[in-house]
């Protein structure tokens, strides 16, 4: 993508409540978070769904009673379920992704959803705005600017692995971080598909790379009380 374009890139966060897609209702139900890729509309009409939650015997039953859901197929890597099927029933983002939406996240939890994705420039924002407006449950989030600068990722700029950052995006999305804390450490870690420990762990050391960055000497103790 050329710089001008990327000048006009802008990252848009929707809340959708009470959408009727299979898989806002199975999170409501089974109380298991779920990470979508993009629906995918085919000709014939039918939904092509994939996604992931942590290992539920609830979800796989819920959706294999549910109707609208045809040739579910699962599989399992790292304590995690990948699931594809067809899907009878059309949900809210198809609207938004005919309008100009690019999707780069979807989360459904407690039967509603988050979805996350890119602009390319006002008018686009504009047609997108409109088509949520018109569409029950659509709420917007938050708009904001991509700038050039911003291109790199984050783990690139601080020095974090992959893996690191993919634990402060989550924790920090959870609201790990907000005090009261929203979410616990298991939680961020069943949600990344890992144990409690190995979360902490990335978590612990993302966090003393960003620090020592940001302040130098972090982890030699705090001027004059000693390093307590």
């Amino acid at each position: 993508m050329c710089e001008a374009m990327i000048e006009e890139c802008l990252m848009v966060e929707f809340r959708i409540e009470g959408d009727d897609c299979p898989l806002a209702d199975a999170s409501s139900v089974t109380g298991t978070p779920i990470e979508a890729a993009p629906p995918l509309l085919r000709e014939d009409g039918n939904v092509l769904l994939r996604f992931s939650a942590q290992a539920s015997d609830d979800l796989k039953d819920y959706l294999d009673g549910d109707d609208r859901i045809r040739y579910l197929y699962q599989s399992v890597t790292e304590g995690r379920y990948n699931y594809r099927c067809l899907s009878l029933q059309q949900c809210v983002v198809h609207k938004l992704i005919s309008a100009g939406f690019m999707v780069e996240s979807l989360t459904y939890r407690d039967g509603n959803a988050v979805l996350a994705g890119a602009v390319v420039g006002h008018e686009i924002l504009q047609t997108v705005m409109e088509t949520a407006g018109e569409t029950v449950g659509v709420k917007l989030q938050r708009v904001y600017a991509l700038r050039a600068t911003e291109d790199a990722s984050i783990a690139q700029q601080w020095d974090l692995t992959p893996a690191q950052e993919e634990s402060l995006r989550y924790a920090v999305a959870m609201g790990y971080f907000v005090v009261p804390r929203q979410t616990t450490a298991s939680e961020v870690a069943g949600e990344l598909g890992i144990s409690k420990s190995a979360f902490l762990e990335r978590l612990h050391r993302a966090q003393h790379s960003l620090f020592t960055q940001l302040f130098g000497g972090v982890g030699d103790g705090h001027p004059g009380d000693g390093g307590e």
